[in-house]
């Protein structure tokens, strides 16, 4: 009886060891930099990702870092000052196009359409035609968000270049300050910037360039072939909770996805947050999975060349700028 318990014994014994040795990856914290293009609302799902420990739960340490601009991000990643970079997939095509070695690839895919709101000095119903003759803060050239912006100008009748002036000399994390200190007539910001600046009465929110822009995929995830190949199992883990965040902030409310990113934004009340939320969902921002689809950055490659900063002979090697394996098993 005594042999038949000790055998017993043993076998759960081995058991609980299997079971134990089957989580040691997870069990694992791992520490990762994520360089992110600015800090917006727009990217809601990455900060409920971290507030409501979705990283945490796949065994993940997150330290956010903002890089200010996609060129940053993209140096950040190529010097591996961070692991992830968070940024335009245009980051990622000019790299390939330039065939440096261990290129940066995307393998998850977060917002869907532009974030930026364009903001006037006045409070007047908007046509795109007033934009003739005047002078708008639209970003670094080259960037996403100028891009749009000219893209969408275009589509409205208005020529860049010809009918307005796109300022490109502002820094994008300067873009406001230049605006309310009495630059341009127009700029382009994210929220909660956009709003921060009408509630301070020196600015109007006039337009979604997102709404007017119609799907792209604007802002995605990647890293080093070199890092994802030695370290796959952190880039699913890391895909796994971005996966989840989309998916909570589809089931959620704006006020209830305010209230979970309210810690990454100390000095902006739940009330405006959840008028930011609400804008994001209005104009149906953020993907339902992270997998990228070929014809969504087919468009965006249509919003580079429309602007002049893209061939239609470098367009990107769809294969080789864009791995989903991730997206696909986290979705």
């Amino acid at each position: 009886m005594k042999r038949i318990i000790a055998i017993a014994l043993s076998a759960l014994l081995a058991l609980s060891c299997a079971a134990c040795g089957t989580n040691d990856t997870n069990d694992e914290v791992v520490s990762l930099t994520l360089s992110e293009v600015t800090h917006s609302v727009f990217y809601a799902p990455q900060y409920a990702a971290l507030e409501l420990g979705f990283f945490a739960d796949e065994g993940l340490e997150i330290e956010l870092v903002n890089g200010g601009g996609a060129d940053k991000v993209m140096t950040s990643v190529l010097t591996g000052e961070a692991e992830i970079g968070f940024a335009g997939p245009e980051a990622c095509i000019y790299v390939q196009n330039q065939e440096k070695d261990d290129a940066p690839v995307i393998f998850a895919q977060m917002t869907k359409r532009d974030g930026s709101f364009l903001v006037g000095r006045e409070d007047v119903p908007f046509d795109w035609a007033q934009l003739k003759g005047s002078t708008i803060i639209g970003g670094r050239a080259g960037g996403v968000p100028e891009m749009t912006l000219e893209y969408v100008m275009r589509q409205n009748g208005v020529i860049p270049g010809k009918d307005a002036t796109v300022d490109t000399s502002v820094q994008f994390n300067m873009m406001a300050g230049a605006f309310t200190g009495g630059n341009g007539d127009y700029v382009t910001l994210f929220e909660p910037t956009a709003t921060e600046v009408e509630q301070q009465g020196q600015g109007y929110i006039l337009t979604s360039i997102g709404a007017e822009s119609g799907e792209i995929p604007y802002t995605a995830y990647f890293a080093a072939p070199s890092y994802m190949e030695e370290n796959a199992d952190i880039i699913q883990r890391f895909t796994n909770a971005i996966a989840k965040a989309l998916q909570w902030v589809q089931e959620h409310d704006a006020r209830e996805t305010a209230e979970a990113i309210a810690p990454q934004f100390p000095d902006t009340s739940i009330a405006t947050l959840t008028t930011v939320v609400q804008r994001y969902k209005d104009i149906d921002a953020w993907q339902t999975t992270p997998v990228m689809e070929q014809a969504a950055l087919e468009r965006l490659e249509t919003v580079m060349e429309t602007a002049g900063e893209l061939e239609h002979s470098a367009w990107a090697d769809f294969s080789k700028l864009v791995d989903n394996t991730f997206a696909e098993q986290a979705k």
